[in-house]
């Protein structure tokens, strides 16, 4: 069975710098500006309001990113995760 990113085994062609698209799920009651600021530094960056869950315990927001390598991209990431409840 062929997942969504098999690419023959081979790893996708990112040329860098990129804006570098984030999906990130916080509690309700968290600071985001304050962690994304925190993990992002002095990076350009968007960031826009998505959705709130029903029940309102969470709140998500798509973050863009400038990065300039695939190690900084994955970097951020494990940032992001270590701080909001998910990130896709």
């Amino acid at each position: 069975m062929a997942k969504i990113c098999d690419l023959n085994g081979k790893k996708p062609d990112i040329i860098y710098p990129t804006f570098w698209e984030y999906k990130v799920i916080f509690d309700s009651n968290a600071d985001e500006k304050s962690i994304i600021k925190e993990c992002i530094k002095e990076r350009n960056h968007k960031i826009t309001p998505s959705n709130s869950s029903k029940n309102g315990k969470f709140k998500s927001f798509n973050l863009s990113v400038l990065v300039s390598s695939d190690s900084e991209r994955l970097e951020l990431f494990s940032l992001l995760k270590k701080y909001s409840k998910f990130v896709l």
